[in-house]
């Protein structure tokens, strides 16, 4: 039998209505959805109220939710760019019913192609981050997703400093590098 990943175990008991579950698939993708949102709406508090209703959105879909590939990821980005596409809508149409001028900011439309474009990169940096080692995962979550100072990731971790510091400095190279290849691809 397969050995399931971690967001598989999470995402198969959220979807049973574990909320601890679901917590921990919250504070490992907060970020990364938060950032999708961001480059969709180009907005910080926009960002963080998609990010947020990508989450509820998640929480209610989740019921028979079976995740098949290692990462949720993809699915929350899927959600994510659902969620900022109508709040684009949605900001279109409140300004078209005000008499102020338009945010010259504000995109006219999502593109498609640039929303495949992410989901395929989402999904090359999902399968790069399941290839590293647990520690490196760990450590790439902790740091990367939860925002923990290496410092903090060493002690939770029981590393020193610097096999933080090092560890993360080579996955975010080797995440670069699957960035690069994806996006000339």
């Amino acid at each position: 039998m397969p050995v399931q990943t971690s967001d598989q175990k999470w995402a198969a008991k959220a979807a049973g209505g574990d909320e601890s579950a679901f917590r921990e698939l919250y504070r490992a993708y907060i970020r990364p959805v938060y950032w999708i949102a961001h480059g969709i709406l180009g907005s910080a508090p926009d960002a963080e109220d998609v990010a947020q209703e990508t989450f509820v959105a998640a929480w209610r879909k989740l019921p028979g939710f079976e995740l098949q590939g290692e990462s949720i990821l993809p699915w929350l980005a899927t959600i994510c760019r659902f969620q900022a596409a109508n709040r684009l809508r949605q900001k279109r149409r409140d300004q078209a019913h005000t008499a102020e001028a338009m945010d010259e900011n504000l995109p006219a439309t999502v593109s498609v192609e640039d929303q495949v474009i992410t989901s395929a990169l989402a999904e090359r940096i999902a399968q790069e981050v399941g290839s590293l080692s647990e520690l490196d995962r760990e450590i790439f979550r902790l740091c990367a997703a939860e925002g923990y100072a290496y410092q903090a990731a060493a002690e939770e971790l029981g590393v020193s400093h610097a096999v933080v510091r090092n560890r993360l400095s080579r996955v975010r190279t080797q995440l670069r590098g699957a960035v690069k290849e994806a996006s000339e691809a």
